[in-house]
């Protein structure tokens, strides 16, 4: 049976809000804004599992370490989402996998870091409004340079650095 235009619409409408708050959430990040963070997740237990940053059950666990991490004058970072694919499952619940490219200066200790993976995302309506409920990135490559010499040069390239050389801990 052919979907109606209104559920059509209403479709398309939910994802691109989800679209929205995925980008509202990477300009959080690069604007170093924690309220704004924790808002684009849903309240309560969520499921985030970002690598080497951590695990969480809660968005305000994983904001007090993205606080502590990047929202450092020294820590540079840009979040490019990419290649978005959507699925809407019902009036409530989503999913999403998205690309990203991520690009992080740390002028204190005269470094860069670029990494490629993509995101695997649960997403809930809660009173009209999506929010982020589950999320987890996959690192597919990466990229260290250190720029200590006045010119950039590679420590690694590859998929996933060591932990030595890419151990967000350092950052802070």
């Amino acid at each position: 049976m052919t979907a109606s235009l209104e559920h059509r619409i209403t479709r398309l409408e939910d994802i691109e809000a989800i679209q929205q708050l995925k980008h509202r959430y990477f300009f959080a990040c690069d604007q170093k804004r924690p309220a704004e963070v924790l808002s684009c997740f849903a309240p309560g237990e969520i499921r985030l599992d970002y690598g080497r940053i951590g695990q969480f059950s809660s968005a305000a666990d994983m904001v007090a370490i993205f606080s502590q991490l990047a929202c450092q004058e020294h820590i540079v970072e840009m979040h490019h989402a990419q290649n978005p694919q959507v699925r809407v499952l019902d009036a409530t619940r989503a999913e999403a996998t998205w690309g990203l490219y991520y690009f992080m200066i740390n002028t204190r200790d005269r470094n860069v870091t670029q990494l490629g993976g993509f995101y695997q995302d649960e997403y809930l309506k809660i009173d009209g409004e999506w929010k982020i409920s589950a999320s987890a990135f996959h690192c597919t490559s990466t990229q260290v340079f250190d720029l200590a010499e006045g010119i950039a040069k590679v420590v690694f390239a590859g998929s996933a650095a060591p932990a030595e050389l890419d151990d967000p801990s350092k950052q802070a």
